[in-house]
């Protein structure tokens, strides 16, 4: 049930997020202004909001924090997708009114809409993927691995099918068409996953049970009953509960409730999201965290700037498609190798196994910078460019004969004098960046597994909350990358950084794995 009703809300965000980016360009006039505008309120709003959705996640009963997120995220799509219909059905008398205002007001309720489904989804798969299925194997950590691996599984092949689906139906009927078939797929999907996981919140009692944070030094992969029988016998000999005393607590709620409500509200979320981070920076498994994090600050993936890249090499769009589907499944080969690894090797090699695969396929990346056929130019590197300079050409040619679909740019026409004297330069990038995706995903399920393990029940929540946000973050720095350097002569200066970051991030998590080795064996749980 849980792989189902992980499997439907997996289909339906990566629906949705296809289509909002199509939707936003044709209502635009094929511009990206309001898809960028979209993409910098998703990730402001998480990166801001990240430890808040935790801490929220934390405070309140699993099946109260999974109905409500799965509610907010599909009313907010089910309503965002009727304005759209509205929108595109009747767009010219809404330019007509208020001098092209309501038009505005239209997109804003959009793009706002689209956000708080965001947001919505980020609070349901912090709660599903990093707390529920921890209390569902048992904290079993082979289970637990094997659920990971699954749940990433579903997740490679919906991202590639949910946007040929949705993007066939746009192609065949309409954007009109398609919202409705988005909309119907979010109402019944939200009738499915309500009835799974209120089954599933049934049929494991564990899951009704939420236990204090134990103090530091205390396993943090230990069962419930364990670790909250520890807490009573402790509050017991020392007469108070562990944490703030009773004059500290006294003292701040007598600082909150001094400030007007809204000067107090406001306080108090500052003090929620400072704490946030501040739990997140004392774990253990810090260094791991950010080194993931460091992996999002690159592009050499299949977003819409390599495969934009790739076309000026004289890269067709049907070739693009092929290669993201071997990309899919080089992907579903890390996830299988991760769970045959971490059973031979443990976790902590594991991380440090698929650290060294990922950099050296990255390698080939590199060599493609200097290889035959790359346009790098080291004449960039000097401070001024002459006027004349032939570095003007966008890494994204004219839109007017662009198809927008999934993460690639497909264009009908190919360019004369846009194929490049020699494809090594090309092929040696991609095959980097296909091959490196079975490192990549059993480094990224390595991660996800340390941090379902090391942090306590009680702050799963904000933790992984903090973590969205710093994903967030360092992938605002990857598109800042690119809008500072756009030139297709410069993308060879994009792939050395990246790898830099991506070094930087493995480097983080060597230092965490040297740490972790040196720490005497605390809990063992079987395999």
């Amino acid at each position: 049930m849980i792989y189902v009703s992980g499997a439907l809300s997996m289909w339906g965000d990566r629906m949705w997020h296809f289509a909002i980016s199509v939707f936003l360009i044709e209502l635009y006039g094929r511009n990206l202004l309001l898809t960028a505008i979209f993409g910098l309120v998703v990730a402001g709003s998480v990166l801001l909001l990240g430890a808040l959705i935790g801490d929220w996640v934390d405070r309140n009963p699993r099946n109260k924090v999974a109905h409500a997120s799965l509610l907010v995220q599909n009313i907010s799509v089910t309503v965002c997708s009727i304005v759209l219909m509205l929108v595109f059905l009747y767009k010219q008398w809404i330019e007509s009114i208020w001098d092209g205002w309501l038009t505005v007001v239209c997109y804003t309720v959009v793009i706002v809409l689209a956000d708080v489904a965001n947001l919505a989804s980020t609070a349901l798969t912090i709660a599903i993927q990093r707390d529920w299925i921890v209390v569902i194997t048992g904290y079993n950590r082979g289970h637990l691995a094997g659920m990971n691996a699954t749940m990433r599984r579903i997740d490679q092949v919906t991202n590639i099918l949910a946007p040929l689906a949705v993007g066939q139906v746009m192609t065949l009927a309409s954007n009109v068409i398609g919202c409705g078939f988005i909309l119907g797929w979010n109402l019944v999907s939200l009738i499915v996953e309500f009835i799974f996981l209120s089954r599933v919140y049934r049929i494991v009692p564990a899951l009704s049970v939420k236990p204090p944070a134990p103090e530091d030094g205390q396993a943090s992969l230990e069962r419930p009953a364990e670790r909250t029988e520890g807490l009573v016998e402790r509050r017991g000999s020392q007469g108070q509960s562990p944490g703030l005393s009773d004059d500290d607590m006294s003292l701040n709620l007598k600082e909150v409730t001094n400030l007007p409500l809204c000067f107090g509200r406001f306080r108090w979320l500052l003090s929620t999201c400072k704490d946030g981070w501040r739990a997140y920076y004392r774990q253990d498994v810090f260094l791991a965290g950010m080194g993931l994090a460091f992996l999002y600050t690159t592009v050499l993936g299949f977003d819409c700037i390599t495969t934009g890249y790739a076309y000026t090499q004289g890269i067709s769009g049907s070739l693009l498609s092929l290669l993201m589907g071997v990309s899919a499944i080089t992907g579903l080969m890390g996830t299988i190798m991760f769970t045959k690894l971490r059973k031979a090797y443990g976790l902590v090699n594991t991380g440090i196994i698929s650290s060294c695969l990922h950099l050296c396929c990255l390698l080939l990346c590199v060599c493609s910078v200097f290889a035959p056929g790359s346009p790098m130019d080291l004449r960039l590197l000097r401070p001024f460019l002459d006027a004349n300079s032939t570095l003007s050409a966008p890494l994204l040619p004219d839109r007017s004969s662009i198809h927008w679909t999934n993460n690639t740019v497909l264009f009908e026409n190919m360019p004369s004098g846009m194929e490049p004297d020699s494809y090594i330069s090309i092929i040696l990038l991609f095959l980097g960046v296909i091959t490196a995706r079975i490192g990549l995903w059993s480094f990224d399920l390595t991660v996800t597994q340390l941090l379902q393990e090391n942090i306590c029940e009680s702050e799963r929540g904000v933790v992984n909350g903090v973590q969205s946000s710093m994903n967030y973050l360092m992938d605002l720095l990857h598109f800042i990358m690119v809008i500072s350097a756009p030139q297709p002569q410069h993308f060879g200066i994009l792939v050395i950084i990246s790898v830099l970051f991506i070094t930087t991030g493995h480097t983080m998590y060597f230092l965490y794995a040297r740490k972790a080795k040196r720490k005497p064996a605390g809990f063992q749980k079987e395999n």
